[in-house]
């Protein structure tokens, strides 16, 4: 082997090398695993190992990326990375770049799901309100469903044994994989687009969380919200909650109660129909009887109501009337009589020389008793004045005058004086004699 033909390589020359292929060799990538000695630097990059029971492998989620992200990573949190992978030429690691970061698992979906139904839930996609009614009797309806799977299989069955005469068009789509949700939101579109079906039954047959992720699509969901056609959900088994459940106008546990739910059972039906055959016809001889009947009666009435007949019955219906005429105007005379001569009784009652012959009578009346009254009136009051006279000249303080005795007045005042105590020397008093006064000065007060 010629050694001068082989090339001396630099340990930075190799790693270049390694990167370069490394990095042409692979396409970015998912990673699912758990995470391990994470660190956060000042830099905002962060730095940490994916690894599982087996393995591990260094990872860089670099800030701008991180910044990009909701979730937070925690050591121990099991995560699906998007990313390239990479050799970091200085110290010759194997790295996985990282670009994206979600959780992965249920986990991860369930929050999701949570997500979207709050979201959805926010902005009015579930009101009642916004529900449409189905179809009582739908002659044709729209699946949008596997063609494979069991869901379709067992609509077709409840359709044929429940109500036959509907058409059914089936929109094959996948229901569980990348493209699912897309073909998904595509047949709901074109059933509207088509305007065939009087309704849709969306679904599919049970399965986990993952298996049920295109109905839980927000672009699925969206569709059925806008689809002018009434929409039946039928996702999984009756246990099985989906978007597309609260989206749509009517949620039904299992495809087959979907078809139940859409159809009306024609066994019930028939067996209403035969009911209401039956008592239509009772309903027929009932009315045919009572016509039988009226026209009986109004066989007689015609009879009865012969020209013949009518004219003897108005000929005897005018003799009583005339009759009955007679007697009112007779009755109505004697009236008219009885009544004038009240009136001639109560005016002559009301004549003016009777009314004025007892008004001159009361008069007189009235004057003779207004004499007696007056004279009473006096003699009371000279009796009540002889009375009053006589209390007042014994309570007269002139009689004590004169014996001897007089009244002190105040000559400013004119106030009875009844103590020393109120006048002094040189005021003026007045003395109230049986005949007289005195007007005198008050020298002085013992």
């Amino acid at each position: 082997m010629d050694q001068s033909a082989e090339h001396v390589y630099t340990p930075s020359e190799l790693n270049l090398e390694v990167r370069l292929h490394i990095e042409a060799g692979f396409p970015r990538i998912l990673l699912e695993a758990e995470i391990s000695n994470l660190s956060r630097p000042a830099s905002g990059h962060l730095y940490f190992t994916l690894k599982d029971d087996k393995a591990q492998v260094r990872c860089a989620l670099f800030r701008s990326a991180a910044g990009r992200s909701n979730l937070r990573l925690e050591n121990g949190m099991q995560i699906i990375a998007h990313g390239r992978i990479s050799l970091y030429e200085p110290r010759g690691d194997f790295q996985m770049i990282v670009d994206s970061v979600r959780e992965a698992g249920e986990g991860a979906l369930q929050r999701r799901f949570e997500e979207l139904k709050q979201k959805l839930e926010a902005e009015g996609l579930f009101e009642p309100g916004g529900k449409q009614a189905l179809p009582p009797y739908p002659s044709r309806i729209g699946l949008v469903t596997s063609p494979s799977g069991a869901a379709v299989r067992d609509i077709l069955h409840v359709l044929e044994r429940r109500w036959p005469l509907a058409e059914v068009r089936l929109y094959p789509v996948a229901v569980q994989g990348s493209a699912a949700a897309m073909e998904i939101r595509a047949a709901v579109e074109a059933a509207n687009r088509h305007a065939w079906a009087q309704l849709l039954i969306v679904g599919r047959g049970g399965g986990s969380l993952e298996d049920l992720v295109a109905f839980n699509d927000e672009s699925v969901a969206r569709a059925i919200h806008a689809s002018t056609l009434p929409v039946i959900a039928a996702v999984g088994h009756e246990t099985d909650f989906s978007i597309c459940d609260f989206v749509a106008d009517l949620r039904a546990p299992t495809p087959s109660a979907a078809a139940e739910l859409a159809t009306p059972d024609q066994a019930v039906l028939k067996e209403s129909f035969a009911r209401a055959r039956r008592q239509l016809a009772r309903r027929m001889q009932d009315r045919l009887r009572r016509d039988t009947q009226r026209m009986d009666n109004l066989d007689h009435r015609l009879q009865q109501r012969h020209p013949a007949v009518r004219l003897a019955e108005q000929t005897q219906r005018v003799g009583r009337l005339r009759d009955a005429l007679s007697r009112n105007m007779r009755r109505h005379q004697d009236m008219c009589r009885m009544q004038l001569e009240s009136w001639s009784g109560r005016l002559a009652a009301r004549a003016p020389e009777r009314q004025l012959q007892t008004l001159v009578q009361r008069l007189a009346v009235a004057r003779r008793a207004l004499d007696r009254s007056a004279l009473a009136n006096v003699r009371m009051r000279r009796d009540q004045l002889r009375d009053l006279a006589r209390t007042l000249q014994a309570v007269s303080p002139l009689d004590v005058i004169a014996r001897g005795y007089a009244v002190l007045t105040s000559g400013d005042s004119g106030a009875v004086i009844s103590s020393v105590t109120q006048v002094a020397g040189g005021d003026r008093v007045d003395a109230q004699l049986k005949d007289g006064k005195l007007d005198c000065i008050v020298d002085s007060v013992r």
